[in-house]
């Protein structure tokens, strides 16, 4: 999403790059910097939230299941140009990239030599730069995978590098489809699930209360088992003394077997 230029005294000038991470708005404002000019990012919507909210919990959720050494995150600035930052809606890139950029001062921007391996950007209402001009950038800046979710077309545009070719190649997916990361062939998502996506966290109260009854089950389970082996113990203690019954009787010139 790309929002309008800040009209505030600060968006006459040009700032650099550098002086765009020290810059300070409006409390609770995002800007994008775009060649050198403030863009102020729009108020979004609850759908937009709860979209990327599923993306970044999917994203995260394949990461770690796969053990790769990545993370995704959201509303993470992007440089594209010399003082160009866009802050797409999630990021996933290598997990050095986000410790260097936590450990930074100033605005959380990947540079140059810090570049995602995806990116996604949930429409609003300037659609067209997510279509246009962002899409370019990110394509010039040879970023492998590129997601456009568009809730209002009912879409999901997938840009993705192919070996050998110079610009991406795009493919949408519609309501019914699942979308197949070119970048993650494990990560396989429906597009239903993304447009009109649970709420998250619901998903993580239901996850939590899932693992209570299993922690549950698995405590029952150990404590059938105990009993089991106590039962067994008891058992083969039992045999062991009619064992030992059984030789003293024969000690004695007894034949246990006669013996009612």
């Amino acid at each position: 999403m790309v929002g309008s230029t800040v009209d505030v005294n600060i968006s006459q000038k040009t700032l650099s790059f550098a002086e765009y991470l020290e810059y300070s708005g409006e409390p609770g404002v995002l800007y994008e910097l775009d060649r050198g000019q403030l863009l102020e990012m729009p108020t979004t919507t609850g759908l937009h939230n709860l979209i990327c909210k599923i993306l970044t919990v999917e994203f995260l959720r394949h990461l770690v299941s796969e053990n790769l050494n990545l993370v995704a995150i959201d509303l993470t600035g992007v440089r594209t140009e010399e003082n160009t930052s866009r802050i797409p809606d999630v990021v996933v890139c290598h997990q050095s990239f986000w410790k260097k950029v936590c450990e930074r001062k100033g605005a959380a921007v990947l540079n140059f030599d810090e570049k995602p391996l995806l990116v996604v950007e949930v429409t609003s209402q300037n659609w067209r730069d997510d279509y246009g001009t962002k899409r370019a950038e990110y394509d010039r800046l040879d970023i492998p995978e590129y997601w456009i979710v568009d809730s209002e077309r009912e879409r999901v545009r997938l840009c993705s590098k192919i070996s050998g070719e110079s610009s991406y190649a795009e493919r949408d997916f519609l309501p019914g489809d699942e979308v197949n990361s070119a970048q993650f062939p494990g990560l396989i998502l429906p597009v239903a699930r993304i447009l009109d996506p649970p709420d998250v966290d619901y998903l993580v109260r239901e996850e939590l209360r899932l693992r209570q009854e299993l922690a549950q089950l698995e405590r029952q389970l150990n404590a059938e088992r105990q009993r089991a082996e106590a039962a067994d113990r008891r058992a083969e203690a039992a045999i062991q003394r009619a064992e030992q019954l059984a030789q003293y009787l024969q000690a004695l010139g007894i034949d246990p077997d006669t013996i009612n």
